[in-house]
């Protein structure tokens, strides 16, 4: 054994090892079942999708036209819409052609009267993509701008003769401006864009200079010498006020130009702690500034003689921090990426929870944008919360529910789409910099919520089931925050970047002081020869024992071993149950234990019903029931064959699978939910999105995309999570 298990252990390591002589009281197939009665709903988007409308999930930059309409850019959105626009609190749709086909988004955009000009990058598909003009060669990829008509942004605005003009996926290679070309992984990202009818600016942020093109021709006319440029705001006299030191300065810096680039003396002064992210000019010629540091507002600079001197200022100080922390409202900001101004003195801020130089975890933690009188009163807002996510019921409070780092509060009462309310936002990064929602995977994780020895514990496992992340609460001290209590780590890859990690991954973090930071002295490493990582299934039981399904390798359980001095939970490699493979398993990849009822369920593959690895995630198709799991002679209650067709379109397979109440939850990658009672194993129905959502889901593409909640008239809450559009299906069913 590769850990000093004790004997009692042992012992019923081999008992399982011998469930193969036990006979199954039934082996049941799945048959086609009635669609139950079920009410489709969300939670985390303002646009479900019924209309066929949603908010990106990430925003990094906005530019405003005179009348109010928002043109939005970010690297990423699921479903294509990297550039959208909004007006008066509604979507107006995606302008498309960033996404797919070695398409991606940036991080500027510009308008003038006739035209949208987008930062873009143009990829080859790792050199699947061929075609001289329209893609760049294999191991390079091209940052440039993509220029499209105002009132049509999905056409392209050509200003040169397409290279392949019958191929539909060439048509804005006539509209594209190519400004970088270079090694696949290298950033060369246009940092900021302005136009004006006649001319547009472009921040070459790597080559350290402002490039000017014709606007309508998109010849270049000039250049001039800016270190690291990165946004760009044009006032009523055609100067540039210009972000400068993007990249590699602590801190940018705010120059101002003339219209042909000489430096002008009147810059802004600001605080030291500022992180400039963007900047506009408001039609009374006043200077805004978007900082991203510890206050997390727009700071307003007003011409003072010859110079110019703070005014004022849009939003609390601390944004979403101050107060109590993590509460979101009007003036909170969280992760400020862009501000900008309309002809009536509307301010319209853009957030995305880090801030536009995190790539792409600002996919995951929420994008949000607002529109504000120049009173500074809040008129509307659009929020795209939520990315790879799931959701779970809140052990200690009815009504409230955790995603990933954000929680909700329902109201049942009112229509699907309305009867959730965005109330917590869990990750500080001022105070908790160590919490490794930002130094792991690129978005938070999937949520379990434990209540153990009267404390409420949130657990998060990321999207390819490697490592566990483990916070706890503190309201008095620290609102909604979860403070980092708890790590698991897995392969050395995903955790390379966690601080002070010891290498190779495979340890425990705990932390023992209190403080929310991952000091060298709370590691440790396994002991053990055979190495913890890998294997599909996590699952964290209502007593707080953990259980890993490692697919060929058996399953194993962290022991909960109470609670320490500061609160944290204590999991240590001496309290760590092996379990083989039990019968008729040869892969497990999902373990789901019940405490109160000692029922241990296992999905994986058999023999008979082999692993097929173009599913790589899948939970398997075949559940086992045992009862008697502790008792060292567990008894197979029923063999269950679940839902399996790889061919059909969309692939019918297991893409994850809960238990709740009387019931098992399976659901299939374009979202459908399978209902069996977990007593005999019969099918009860199925049922899928509504036209709430537009009969549509997204991918489940996490291991854990479903968790489900008996309310307490019966009612059953399914979670399901939903790539695509930025949210998680909440449905509701009531059994007859």
């Amino acid at each position: 054994m590769p850990f000093p298990i004790p004997d009692r252990r042992m012992r019923r390591a081999l008992a399982l090892a011998a469930l193969s002589a036990f006979v199954c009281t039934s082996s049941v197939q799945t048959l086609a079942a009635p669609p139950l009665n079920v009410t489709t709903s969300w939670i985390g988007n303002t646009f479900g999708y019924g209309q066929g409308t949603w908010t990106q999930i990430n925003i990094t930059a906005i530019a405003v036209t005179p009348d109010g309409k928002v043109f939005t850019n970010a690297p990423w959105d699921e479903s294509g819409g990297e550039i959208s626009a909004y007006q008066d609190g509604k979507s107006l749709g995606f302008a498309g052609g960033t996404h797919g086909w070695g398409g991606q988004g940036g991080n500027a955009v510009a308008l003038n009267h006739r035209y949208l000009y987008a930062a873009v990058g143009v990829g080859n598909e790792k050199g699947h993509l061929v075609g001289g003009g329209v893609w760049p060669d294999k191991g390079r990829q091209w940052f440039g701008i993509t220029r499209r008509p105002l009132d049509e942004p999905k056409r392209a605005a050509a200003f040169q003769a397409s290279p392949q003009p019958l191929n539909p996926h060439a048509q804005l290679a006539s509209a594209f401006l190519k400004i970088a070309d270079v090694p696949t992984g290298q950033h060369a990202d246009v940092g900021g864009l302005a136009a004006t009818d006649t001319l547009l600016y472009v921040s070459n942020t790597s080559m350290n200079r402002i490039e000017v093109y014709d606007a309508n021709s998109m010849q270049r006319k000039s250049q001039f010498d800016v270190h690291e440029p990165g946004r760009i705001a044009l006032a009523a006299d055609g100067s540039l006020w210009v972000l400068t030191g993007t990249v590699n300065d602590r801190a940018p810096r705010v120059a101002h130009y003339s219209p042909d680039g000489k430096l002008i003396g009147d810059t802004l002064e600001l605080p030291a702690d500022t992180q400039a992210v963007d900047l506009a000019v408001d039609p009374s010629q006043r200077i805004l500034v978007a900082d991203n540091g510890p206050r997390q507002q727009i700071l307003i600079y007003a011409r003072n003689g010859k110079s110019y001197a703070a005014s004022g200022t849009l939003g609390e100080r601390g944004g979403i921090f101050s107060g109590v922390a993590g509460r979101p409202g009007p003036g909170r900001f969280n992760g400020l990426t862009g501000v900008g101004t309309d002809a009536k003195g509307n301010i319209y801020v853009s957030t995305n929870g880090i801030g536009p130089k995190h790539d792409t975890i600002g996919a995951g933690l929420g994008a949000t944008l607002e529109s504000y009188a120049p009173d500074g009163k809040r008129q509307w807002i659009v929020e795209g919360l939520l990315f790879v996510d799931g959701a779970w019921m809140d052990p200690a409070r009815p009504n409230s529910v955790y995603t990933g780092n954000k929680r909700f509060e329902l109201d049942l009462s009112k229509p699907p789409g309305q009867d959730s309310k965005y109330v917590g936002f869990l990750s500080n990064r001022f105070k908790y910099p160590d919490d490794p929602v930002f130094h792991t995977d690129q978005w938070p994780g999937l949520p379990t919520a434990r209540q153990l020895n009267g404390h409420t514990f949130l657990y998060l496992t990321d999207m390819y089931a490697d490592h566990l992340k483990i916070y706890r609460f503190d309201p008095q001290r620290d609102g909604e925050t979860a403070i980092p209590s708890g790590f698991i780590a897995g392969r050395e890859r995903p955790v390379l970047h966690v601080p002070n990690a010891p290498p190779g991954g495979d340890w425990i973090w705990r932390d023992v002081n209190g403080n929310g930071a991952f000091d060298t002295d709370e590691y440790t490493r396994n002991p053990g020869r055979e190495k913890l990582g890998g294997g599909w299934g996590w699952w964290i039981d209502t007593r707080g024992d953990i259980w890993r399904a490692r697919d060929e390798k058996g399953i194993w359980r962290f022991r909960f071993g109470g609670l320490d001095a500061k609160g944290n939970p204590i999991y240590s490699y001496d309290k760590l149950d092996k379990y083989a493979i039990p019968a008729p398993f040869t892969e497990v990849h999902r373990a789901i234990y019940e405490p109160e009822t000692d029922t241990l369920y296992v999905t994986g593959y058999t023999a008979d019903a082999p692993h097929d690895p173009g599913f790589w995630k899948e939970a398997g198709r075949v559940l086992v029931r045992y009862d008697k799991w502790s008792s060292g002679h567990p008894e197979q209650r029923y063999v269950l064959r679940l839902p399996w067709d790889p061919k059909a379109k969309p692939p019918v397979t297991p893409a994850g699978l809960t238990v709740e109440g009387q019931y098992l939850f399976v659901v299939e990658p374009a979202g459908n939910v399978h209902v069996f009672d977990r007593t005999s194993a019969k099918e009860i129905g199925s049922f899928g999105p509504g036209a709430e959502v537009g009969n549509a889901s997204g991918w489940v593409d996490v291991p854990f995309g479903i968790t489900a909640h008996r309310q307490p008239n019966g009612e059953y809450l399914i979670f399901v999570e939903e790539d695509a559009r930025g949210k998680v299906l909440m449905y509701r069913w009531k059994p007859a």
